[in-house]
């Protein structure tokens, strides 16, 4: 860099050596975090929220929907229950939850990609249930099996993603209770991370069970967990029989379980924090003790999903200060619970495209949702308006402010090599330092570096076409798409896979609904 802040040859050539070793990684990175997580709420505070809850499950009572197994548990365990409704005595269902682990492994098809949840892990996965898929080229539209490929692919090659997700988007041009099967198929086969089994039925769940024993090992699966379900409550304070038998065949198996209330604060429930909070906590207390008598130590996520509304029109907001300071809050609540917790944040917007209050939104939530100290984010990368939309765009600026939230979380070393005392005997004053051993040293990890935003002068962006963010996102996504190779896989598995699921459909027919 000469004395007028340009970058010289010289300084070109070093740039270029960084952005390639700088390349996206093989496996994903920066699993823990090492400062400390933000507490919003004091004890005494806390206490409140949680004498709340209690007096919910016991005054109000959660409703189990058509599933007289579950009832029976509960009545078993000395809850009250009248009809569907189950009432608890307060402090009881904390005790049922005692026996969930507090940390525990997800384990990746290769060893590499296995994750922990709970201590002070985190894990990052991709949006969740979008029926629409957008991309400048093509713009909105339905999402279909090659879209839910397309995701798993780009979720696997990235280094700051540790999941590969669920329902990553809706297949819409596969029948409703066949997508399950290929949704499996793809996260089996495309990927080696971690991933989410179906959950729309019980058969759905036995099917994603089934496949994950033809990949893992029958025995392996029984002691180890490899996915997880997604267990939404019907807020406020209904689990359905679709929802609880799907929790009971994944408890059985040794899998695990995150339960996932969903709360939009005036509608769901009331309108305040500390509200949501409650409420959440209750219901999301409640399922986690039916996992533990189906069977106890069986692996949990305490989860939530929640979000502001605007009070005039009814429209869903995010990444708001009410949003954000529940998601404080409920990462306290969950520690305290003594079990991992999926923050409600993430990199989620109500935004119609990938602009300025897209990455704005995205960028308030998922502060929040890492400084909680929550440890695993759903929804952190390609979320638009309001979760209706997986954007092939967004989904790649995610990923940069993922890897740039990762690294910041890190912190930074204080030893004798960071302060870099030799380069000063190589750089006197008023001498640049690109060149000293130090820098040398340390240039390809010193800095993290995205691969969509564009720092140059303004004459080179006007000379390249002046492309915006979104426009150069959307050629590093085609480019990955392009590079993208599936992770190995025995032939005899893959067989097995492709047997079973053909198997499966040919056994049932078609439904749409």
């Amino acid at each position: 860099m000469n004395a007028d802040g340009h970058i010289t040859q010289r300084g070109k050539s070093r740039r270029g050596r960084l952005t390639r070793h700088n390349a996206p990684q093989a496996r994903p990175v920066y699993q823990r975090r090492r400062i400390p997580a933000y507490d919003l709420l004091d004890g005494t505070s806390l206490m409140s929220i949680e004498c709340q809850a209690d007096w919910i499950l016991e005054h109000i009572g959660v409703e189990f929907r058509g599933d007289d197994a579950a009832l029976a548990l509960f009545a078993g365990a000395g809850a009250r229950v009248d009809g569907v409704r189950v009432r608890f005595e307060p402090g009881h269902v904390r005790q049922l939850c005692k026996t969930a682990p507090a940390k525990f492994q997800l384990h990746g098809r290769t060893p590499a990609r296995t994750v922990t949840l709970g201590g002070d892990s985190l894990v990052l996965m991709p949006g969740y249930g979008s029926p629409f898929v957008s991309d400048l080229e093509q713009g909105r539209r339905y999402a279909t099996l090659e879209d839910f490929q397309n995701f798993v692919k780009l979720a696997h090659l990235a280094p700051a993603l540790h999941h590969s997700g669920g329902t990553v988007v809706e297949p819409t041009d596969v029948p409703v209770n066949k997508r399950h099967l290929d949704m499996m198929l793809a996260h089996l086969t495309l990927s080696d991370k971690p991933f989410m089994g179906g959950v729309t039925s019980a058969q759905a769940a036995w099917d994603s069970i089934e496949m994950a024993r033809l990949a893992f090992g029958a025995e392996f699966l029984d002691q180890n967990a490899v996915m997880q379900a997604n267990i939404n409550v019907n807020s406020p304070l209904i689990y359905d029989e679709v929802m609880s038998a799907s929790l009971r065949i994944y408890a059985a198996s040794n899998q695990c379980v995150c339960i996932s209330p969903a709360i939009f604060a005036g509608a769901m429930g009331p309108l305040s924090p500390a509200a949501v909070s409650a409420q959440t906590l209750a219901e999301a207390m409640a399922g986690i003790a039916l996992t533990q008598l189906v069977r106890p130590g069986c692996p949990v996520v305490f989860g939530s999903f929640h979000s502001s509304l605007n009070l005039r029109t009814g429209a869903l907001t995010f990444g708001s200060p009410e949003a954000n300071l529940t998601t404080m809050a409920l990462s306290q609540l969950g520690r305290r619970l003594g079990v991992p917790v999926r923050s409600g944040g993430g990199q989620v917007t109500a935004s119609n495209a990938a602009d300025g209050q897209a990455m704005q939104d995205s960028a308030g939530a998922m502060w929040a949702t890492l400084l909680s100290g929550g440890h695993q984010v759903w929804h952190a990368a390609g979320w638009l308006e309001g979760g209706l939309v997986m954007s092939y765009e967004k989904f790649v600026m995610d990923l940069d402010h993922c890897g740039a939230m990762l690294k910041m979380l890190q912190g930074f070393g204080t030893d004798d090599e960071a302060f870099g005392r030799d380069a000063y005997a190589e750089a006197g004053p008023g001498e640049n330092f690109l060149s000293t051993g130090h820098t040398l040293r340390h240039y390809t990890t010193a800095n993290f570096e995205p691969q969509v935003p564009e720092g140059g002068p303004f004459e080179t962006w006007d000379e390249n076409g002046r492309q915006t963010a979104d426009q150069r996102a959307a050629a590093r996504w085609r480019q990955m798409l392009t590079e993208f190779q599936p992770p190995e896989m025995p032939e005899a598995t893959r067989t097995a896979l492709n047997d079973f699921v053909a198997e499966r459909k040919s056994a049932m027919p078609d439904e749409w609904y």
